[in-house]
């Protein structure tokens, strides 16, 4: 044991510690605010290309599973590649990426954006959380919980300034030659400089592995052949579909119910949760240590899914406060203290085991999660579409970007008009022939609510389809909440095991 600490103090030998745990921290609110920027234009995404939620949430999972592909990739080869090189590319990857959706005339250009940061992202994720718990190995969970702070964090100021974005309105932006969407991804261009400033000439150490003499084959036996590596990768998809899930979809999905604040505010309780989650997070290391992380856990699902559920009935504003306190309560510790655990109790897995971890959930959430909460979206949503009025405001929309393609004015985009017209017209179609297509309907009523915006057509359509999207949003939020119960089971029998073996232990590489 006293050996192993001698490698780990000799590998951290000419290392900054702290300019590295600020410059990880930063380089975690280029994604946090990346994801927070990505969530409030989802709205805006539909609202200016005519997206289906479906699409808006390949848009939106885009920005979260991409991140597997690096985490898969480099979380494995982070020592050869080098950590330096590594965080490189991520910043390469968080300044292309924005400025690709900025430029983007359609949803291929919005997916790829959203991917391409999502691939700094995962990098980020890859080599910061091998290099915090490196750097800190005797605080592992404090410290891991304490760099993700700023995931919440950042989330609270890219949400905030997204918010007064909007608040400057469309004529302020008209003479900045910019839409307030463009702005708000490019928010995540400031702190991307910065944590490229503060990683610039710095030395990194070689990871715990490394230091403590362990091949890449050790690594691999030390991961896969640990049955609570396997419990906690099952979990880790579940944890993270109930906190990125809703996080992707709640300001679409909450903004009705902040009419009350007179502007449609979702946002804000998404920034008043990251917050809480910021705060929590800062002090959940000495709890953490002070508790059992297993029990944590698990008193972290009971709370995460009787808030989500009781956040789908909340109308006032007291009771949206209080579901909401409890939800994100209830998902703060998720994330890093799955992280720690594994970290503590699969110490040979390294940065394998922690990759593989926090990449399985990105994907789950961005190619099942995000696109499936927007299919249950527009599934639902669909049903609260009074047919009969539905049927003439697509026939009246019909004839109006009909007489619109004749003479389109300046700025419209012929191509994106004429393939408007013909969604409508086939949705006009089906509708005189049948019943009204499910998905296909709502996408006609946004794309006369588009170009119809300032008409009275356009305001009926606009008018049928936020209800019925708010209700098919509430709805897709109950479905995610029944994946609590599962994680109660399992975190419970993790929880109750360790308190038969005398409680909660780390284990080290060298025990």
């Amino acid at each position: 044991m006293a050996g192993n600490m001698n490698q780990q103090a000799g590998g951290l030998a000419g290392v900054n510690s702290g300019r590295l745990f600020l410059g990880s921290c930063m380089a975690l609110i280029s994604t946090s605010v990346a994801f927070g920027a990505v969530t409030s234009l989802m709205g805006d995404l539909k609202t200016v290309f005519a997206l289906s939620n479906a699409q808006a949430g390949w848009v939106g999972g885009a920005a979260l599973w991409g991140f597997t592909i690096s985490i898969f990739i480099f979380g494995p080869l982070c020592d050869l590649i080098g950590m330096g090189r590594l965080l490189r590319f991520s910043m390469i990857c968080h300044l292309a990426g924005p400025l690709m959706m900025v430029f983007a005339s359609g949803f291929p250009m919005l997916f790829m954006g959203a991917l391409v940061i999502a691939l700094g992202n995962g990098t980020i994720e890859a080599v910061c959380n091998p290099l915090v718990a490196t750097i800190y190995p005797n605080q592992k969970t404090k410290r891991l919980n304490q760099f993700h702070v700023w995931f919440p964090g950042g989330i609270v100021i890219g949400g905030l300034l997204a918010f007064f974005l909007d608040k400057l309105g469309p004529d302020f932006w008209k003479g900045m030659f910019l839409a307030s969407w463009q702005a708000k991804i490019s928010l995540v261009l400031i702190p991307t400089l910065i944590y490229g400033i503060l990683f610039t000439g710095q030395k990194f150490p070689a990871t715990e592995r490394v230091q403590s003499g362990l091949s890449f084959g050790d690594m691999v036996k030390g991961t896969f052949e640990r049955p609570l590596f396997w419990i906690l990768f099952v979990c880790m998809s579940m944890t993270a579909s109930l906190e990125l899930g809703p996080g992707r979809w709640m300001n679409e999905v909450m903004k009705s119910a902040m009419q009350f604040a007179g502007t449609n505010a979702g946002i804000l309780v998404l920034v008043y949760g990251t917050g809480l989650m910021a705060v929590l997070r800062f002090f959940a290391g000495p709890i953490v240590h002070r508790l059992s992380p297993t029990g944590m856990l698990a008193a972290s699902a009971v709370l995460s899914g009787t808030g989500l559920y009781m956040l789908t009935y909340a109308q006032a504003p007291l009771a949206i406060v209080v579901s909401a306190t409890v939800f994100f309560v209830g998902v703060c510790y998720f994330w890093p203290t799955i992280l720690g655990v594994a970290s503590e109790r699969v110490p040979k897995g390294g940065a394998l085991a922690m990759g593989l971890l926090g990449g399985w959930g990105m994907a789950v959430v961005g190619l099942v999660t995000a696109p499936a909460m927007g299919f249950i979206i527009d599934q639902y949503g669909h049903d609260k579409l009074p047919a009969a009025e539905t049927k003439q405001v697509i026939e009246r929309g019909a004839d109006f970007l009909a007489k619109l393609k004749v003479n389109p004015p300046e700025g419209v985009k012929i191509k994106s008009l004429e393939e408007a017209v013909a969604q409508v017209e086939e949705v006009k179609a089906k509708a005189k022939v049948g019943e009204l297509p499910k998905r296909d309907t709502a996408k006609a009523l946004r794309e006369i609510a588009k170009y119809a915006g300032g008409e009275e057509i356009g305001k009926q359509a606009q008018a049928l389809v936020g209800p019925a999207d708010d209700f098919g949003g509430l709805i897709s939020f109950r479905w995610v909440s029944c994946l609590s119960i599962i994680l109660i089971i399992i975190f419970g029998s993790l929880f109750l095991t360790d308190r038969s073996k005398g409680g909660y232990k780390q284990e080290h590489i060298g025990s």
